[in-house]
């Protein structure tokens, strides 16, 4: 039997032709806000950048996105959920609602198990603790705005980035926060469970190249 999609790419599937109608209007401005959350591979970048037809541009780069499995799908759903697609696409705002709904029982009951087995797995006082949670992208892009010049040596001693990720990342973005954003979001995705905003905090408060508190203070809230 063949797997069933998850509830992300099911939902991406079922508004696919309308996603395509809307967001042909700007396809590249979707792109690069899709290159700047690090949904597609170069590989699969560089293929969509290079059609020219805006419908066949947007069809392929949902394809590609929801091809990379249910976190890629769901990044890709949180970004046309975000302000600046919202307010680029204000026919876009119908998404909001559409991924709730879609859910199935089962899925939802597998989550709610999910959530229920990693609160066992944590001491209670840890739980309640500020920034204990995972860190959010709007926390990761208050940060990446409080980063200067220094942010290779904070991906390679704080962040424990590699050299040739850190190169990487600097040839796909050429806008420094986006740099920064893509940097801090490639830990992340590494660290797993371990992506708390806690964690971060305590990462880049250290050492020779501690930021300033006061600017990260967000990592520290509770909401």
């Amino acid at each position: 039997m063949a797997d069933v999609p998850a509830a992300e790419i099911q939902l991406l599937q079922s508004q696919k032709a309308t996603l395509i109608e809307i967001l042909s209007g700007n396809a590249d401005f979707v792109l690069q806000h899709a290159d700047a959350r690090c949904l597609l591979s170069r590989h699969d970048y560089q293929q969509v950048k290079a059609c020219r037809n805006p419908s066949e541009k947007v069809r392929d780069l949902l394809d590609h996105i929801m091809q990379r499995g249910p976190e890629a799908a769901q990044g890709l759903l949180e970004m046309l959920k975000g302000q600046a697609l919202q307010e680029t696409f204000p026919r876009l705002n119908f998404i909001k609602d559409l991924q709730v709904n879609t859910l199935s029982s089962g899925e939802k009951e597998a989550r709610k198990r999910k959530s229920c087995e990693l609160q066992e797995s944590v001491p209670s006082k840890q739980i309640c603790n500020k920034g204990s949670r995972l860190v959010k992208e709007k926390q990761l892009m208050i940060v990446a705005r409080a980063i200067g010049k220094q942010w290779r040596e904070i991906g390679r001693l704080s962040l424990d980035i590699s050299s040739v990720k850190l190169e990487q990342i600097e040839e796909d973005h050429s806008v420094h926060v986006e740099r920064v954003f893509a940097m801090l979001r490639y830990w992340r995705n590494c660290q797993r469970e371990k992506a708390t905003a806690a964690h971060l905090h305590s990462l880049l408060t250290q050492e020779d190249w501690a930021l300033p508190s006061e600017s990260i203070d967000c990592l520290l809230e509770t909401d």
